[in-house]
């Protein structure tokens, strides 16, 4: 495990935990439990300490010893795993660094390492488009990379954005730029395809599938950059991305599917992010246009997520990374239409996550079986945990 020095205020406390190769002797459960915890905490605290616990317990168990800042995919490390994790992990422990800095400003030391450790996958050379972006796994010296997936390159965009309304990181905004150049690539422009247009998920030549994962994160990030820049491209590409989504690939009741193949059959299944995503498009559309028509469906389609997921009794059973993402973009509308209605199902999972999913001795979440627990996983718990711990002022930065 990389040296690193983790402080974790506790009410007024600062409690400190050397990493190089050990850590303190007190278990990550002693770590986040508040100090006097006779008193009552406020919700925030307490979310503060349940995200750097859990982001040093990410730290502790998946870190790598040499120098690379990277992370193993899963833990315990299994015959045959690859040395590092995929992309799509570390780009998660990179949005949790982020989002605990932005109620611990001195979380900039993890936040400046995990971004060091995301350009690992940076492949100047481009994939098949010939435009640069994220491979899937990381490049030389400590790989041979792997197939672009440009849904993994918006994730990344949008931590770029968010990085950059936190803490103006003109830096992080050109890498935003960059990664948008990537998606539009990523369009299919073949009109004999059934369903024409959209953008691809992968360039493996493997999946010709066009995945609302891959275009409305898209829109997302277009808009942020129309918000930021002014450039009206990015709105334009935005709508193109955002109505061809709509066009093939919502269902009658609102909700949204996963993805269509060139051959027009669509694959239904309900994840939770794909309908948390279009929810923040539309409050950006919203924002962006002045149209309150795009406020009232990103209402519509929370509510109609909000009954499946939460009121249907189905939102355990979705991977903790998508919940996330869903969570992030229903705080997002309630940030400009009022209420807390989505917050308060937040932190009930939250606490459904600390409490049932999570162990004690190791600080690690569990879901599932296996006994294993993903990098994804982890990083996801502590991503929730932190945004919970935000003033509702910084929900507008959220995507």
């Amino acid at each position: 495990m990389r040296s690193h020095r983790l402080k974790l205020a506790v009410t007024g406390a600062v409690l400190t935990i050397l990493a190089a190769g050990t850590v303190s002797a007190a278990s990550p459960d002693a770590i986040a439990r508040p100090a006097g915890s006779g008193r009552a905490q406020s919700p925030a605290s307490t979310n503060e300490f349940r995200a750097t616990a859990t982001y040093a317990s990410l730290e502790r168990y998946f870190g790598t010893t040499d120098g690379s800042g990277l992370f193993h995919e899963q833990y315990p490390v299994a015959a045959g795993d690859n040395p590092y994790s995929y992309e799509w992990p570390l780009s998660q422990a990179h949005v949790a660094a982020l989002d605990i800095s932005a109620v611990d400003p001195g979380y900039q030391e993890q936040l400046a390492a995990v971004n060091r450790a995301q350009e690992h996958y940076w492949n100047p050379a481009g994939g098949t488009t010939g435009v640069p972006g994220y491979d899937s796994y990381v490049i030389a010296p400590y790989g041979a990379g792997g197939d672009l997936f440009y849904d993994d390159n918006e994730w990344v965009g949008l931590e770029k954005v968010q990085d950059y309304l936190q803490h103006h990181d003109r830096a992080a905004l050109a890498r935003a730029e960059q990664i948008f150049t990537l998606v539009r690539s990523g369009w299919d422009t073949d009109p004999s395809h059934a369903d024409p247009g959209g953008v691809f998920w992968t360039q493996a030549p493997w999946s010709q599938d066009r995945n609302t994962v891959s275009n409305m994160p898209a829109a997302e990030l277009g808009l942020r950059l129309y918000q930021i820049t002014g450039k009206r491209a990015y709105l334009d590409d935005a709508r193109r991305f955002y109505d061809w989504t709509n066009a093939h690939l919502q269902s009658p009741d609102g909700l949204y599917w996963d993805h269509v193949n060139l051959g027009g059959d669509i694959e239904k299944t309900f994840w939770s992010y794909n309908q948390g995503v279009p929810i923040g498009v539309n409050v950006l559309l919203y924002q962006a246009t002045h149209d309150r028509t795009y406020l009232a469906r990103a209402e519509r389609i929370a509510q109609a997520a909000y009954g499946y997921y939460v009121a249907g009794g189905r939102l355990e059973s979705q991977p903790v990374y998508f919940n996330s993402i869903f969570f992030k973009n229903l705080l997002l509308l309630e940030s400009v239409a009022g209420g807390s209605t989505y917050q308060r199902a937040m932190a009930d999972y939250a606490g459904w996550v600390w409490t049932t999913a999570r162990d004690a001795r190791t600080g690690l979440v569990h879901f599932g079986t296996t006994g294993a627990t993903q990098a994804i996983e982890q990083a996801a718990a502590a991503q929730i945990f932190a945004v919970l711990a935000w003033p509702r002022s910084v929900w507008p930065t959220l995507y």
